[in-house]
């Protein structure tokens, strides 16, 4: 496999294929990949749409979509494209963790839960998408399992700090505090943002 020196030799050799083979997903596809790794969102949506235009199976495609609609704040889109995705490939987990993180921004549980679940089925170590469905189990006072999936979650990356909050949030109403102060250090570790009024109440029992 040919290596670059940087992206922009990357993006100018595949610029050169699409010019010889304009009609190739593939190429069209990597050059969406390479112009979003440049944060250059309107080149990479101009090209994973070629891309669904040239292959309309290609879930990939529809699935980095909905990720540039979602920095755009464009929930619907996102969950469009997402769901779009699935029609295409049904087991691909990506999207159906991507479309239970949407349904919990909207504040629809449930079906945040459902589709969750179906992306833990065709991926079961899916870190994101089991921190999630914590969350939404938070959601509806299942304390139990909240822990269960989310201590999966930390076991399989245990830098990921929305699992850990989450965590700390069960221990924390659960009485265990020493256990929560722990899991609140460990996401604060990872960077994460622990809000405030939760953190001062942590901070009480240490």
């Amino acid at each position: 496999m040919q290596k670059f020196d940087n992206i922009d030799d990357y993006i100018t050799d595949l610029e050169d294929k699409k010019a010889k083979s304009p009609n190739c997903s593939n190429t069209r596809y990597n050059l969406g990949v390479a112009y979003l790794s440049k944060r250059d969102f309107m080149e990479a949506e101009r090209e994973f749409l070629a891309a669904i235009d040239e292959s309309p199976k290609m879930a990939e495609a529809y699935v980095q979509l909905g990720g540039i609609a979602f920095q755009r704040d464009d929930l619907k889109g996102c969950l469009s494209y997402n769901i779009a995705a699935t029609q295409q490939r049904p087991f691909f987990a990506v999207p159906w963790g991507n479309i239970g993180f949407v349904y919990m921004q909207q504040g629809d549980v449930e079906k945040a839960i459902q589709a969750l679940k179906r992306a833990i089925k065709y991926d079961h170590n899916f870190v994101q998408a089991l921190s999630t469905l914590g969350s939404a189990y938070y959601h509806q006072g299942e304390v139990e399992d909240c822990i269960e999936v989310c201590e999966k979650a930390v076991k399989l990356a245990d830098t990921f700090g929305p699992a850990w909050n989450n965590l700390a949030l069960c221990y924390s109403d659960k009485g265990d505090y020493a256990r929560a102060v722990e899991c609140i250090d460990k996401a604060i570790a990872t960077g994460f943002e622990v809000p405030a009024d939760f953190l001062k109440e942590i901070e009480a029992h240490r």
